[in-house]
């Protein structure tokens, strides 16, 4: 293994900063155990593609990106094994070859497989990555190794974990048949596609909803499964619309400084990039997956009930139209949807939901960005959960009355780390658990 000594770790938009004694490269799951076993303070991180403090700051860490090998396949259950600092895009790529998918997706390929799992990464129009977790590995505080399938009741906790109950080592996924998805997408007026909702889901195999706030405008995305022969008709739009993220970052260059600019910016990019319609195909990673992020972003998500969200909708939207406040919304907002499960952290614990993201394109002054605090208060008061890799101020006293679960989770975290080995500081406060002092700032 590679170890660095007295470093300073940043995040991807260097709006977060910490000192560390050691920062490890390992490449076997014997190095990580001995790394685990032999810290006082740990954390893992991959590709720092996080919103939220939750992958630093404390002593040792451990850059995941090189535990990353594919190690086995079964073909009669078709599984497939793999280490935890493995990229998403080069694992779809390989399963893909192999004809096979998994049916639900989240919208970037950059992120690295434990990073994806631990903080309850989703697509739409399925569920949690982390549910299509047949077994896996975790290293407990001690280093000792502890296997996991979907049979335990402990599987239950871990699917999301935070990192906190254990650093994931090897995971295994069950996979379907790989499927042709028909894409089609174009704009939709908000007294539209808000009714919709719950028949297009029943319809269609795929549903995305990019809202343009300011504009009383939704950009619909439906998909449908069909044969790979079949053919369409392809509109990939106008060639200028590859230049969308290059003309948001113009247009919100001042927008923290004149909030009001936004509502401006946002129907000027609406016009010139959302108004116009497409058709495609491919597989559910080629049609619906960014491959490039190309800037740094800060985001805030939140869930709720599929039954409430109309009602939150139109709340979250008369809030931020008035312009006695200051959250005018970049868009474009991303609306998706999950199906219930049983994971204990999971947004969708017993409920069909929908997950609605905030974006902040000016990443440098998303410290001041008003409208993560306007929709976090919106959402906490009809009892929505943040997505744990983004942006949100509450804590223990407001997630223990979202989560039916928290106490539990809580109660289990400190059997497997009585000494707190895998908190670092932003975790501490977000399990109300004092800090100790050799922790890092």
């Amino acid at each position: 293994m590679n170890q660095d000594k007295s470093g300073v770790w940043n995040s991807w938009n260097e709006n977060i900063s910490y000192n560390y004694k050691s920062l490890y490269k390992i490449n076997s799951e014997e190095e990580l155990q001995e790394v685990v076993r032999n810290s006082e303070k740990i954390r893992v991180f991959g590709n720092k593609q996080s919103s939220s403090d939750i992958v630093s700051g404390a002593s040792t860490l451990v850059d995941i990106k090189t535990y990353n090998k594919i190690l086995s396949f079964n073909d009669s259950e078709k599984t497939v094994t793999v280490q935890s600092g493995v990229i998403l895009g080069d694992l779809l790529e390989v399963i893909e070859a192999r004809g096979w998918c998994i049916p639900c997706l989240p919208d970037i390929n950059t992120i690295t497989i434990g990073g994806a799992l631990t903080t309850g990464t989703h697509g739409t129009s399925g569920k949690l990555l982390s549910e299509y977790i047949t077994k896996c590995t975790i290293i407990l505080a001690d280093g000792s190794l502890k296997e996991i399938t979907e049979k335990e009741e402990l599987i239950h906790a871990v699917r999301v974990s935070l990192g906190v109950l254990g650093v994931l080592s090897e995971i295994t996924f069950k996979c379907e048949d790989i499927y042709t998805l028909h894409v089609k997408e174009g704009p939709e007026n908000d007294s539209d596609w808000l009714p919709k909702i719950k028949e297009r889901l029943k319809k269609h195999d795929f549903l995305r909803i990019l809202w343009l706030p300011h504009t009383d405008k939704g950009y619909v995305i439906i998909g449908d499964k069909i044969s790979a022969d079949t053919e369409i008709k392809e509109n990939l739009g106008p060639k200028f619309l590859k230049h969308r993220r290059k003309a948001s970052k113009i247009l919100y260059k001042y927008t923290h400084v004149f909030p009001w600019i936004t509502a401006i910016a946002n129907k000027l990019l609406y016009r010139g990039f959302f108004s116009s319609t497409k058709e495609h195909k491919g597989s559910l990673y080629q049609a619906t997956v960014t491959k490039s992020r190309g800037s740094t972003l800060e985001l805030a998500e939140w869930t709720i009930g599929l039954d409430k969200f109309p009602k939150v909708f139109e709340e979250l939207k008369t809030e931020i139209n008035k312009w006695s406040n200051k959250s005018f919304i970049h868009i474009p907002m991303d609306i998706r949807f999950i199906y219930k499960d049983t994971s204990w952290l999971s947004y969708a614990y017993k409920e069909d939901t929908v997950t609605m993201g905030c974006v902040s394109r000016n990443a440098a002054t998303a410290d001041s960005y008003e409208a993560f605090k306007s929709i976090e208060k919106i959402f906490l008061k009809y009892g929505g959960k943040p997505h744990w890799g983004k942006r949100f101020t509450a804590k223990d006293a407001e997630l223990s009355k979202i989560y039916d679960k928290w106490e539990n989770f809580k109660k289990l975290r400190k059997e497997l780390d009585p000494n707190n080995k895998f908190l670092n500081p932003y975790l501490a406060e977000l399990f109300n658990e004092k800090p100790s002092t050799n922790e890092t700032t």
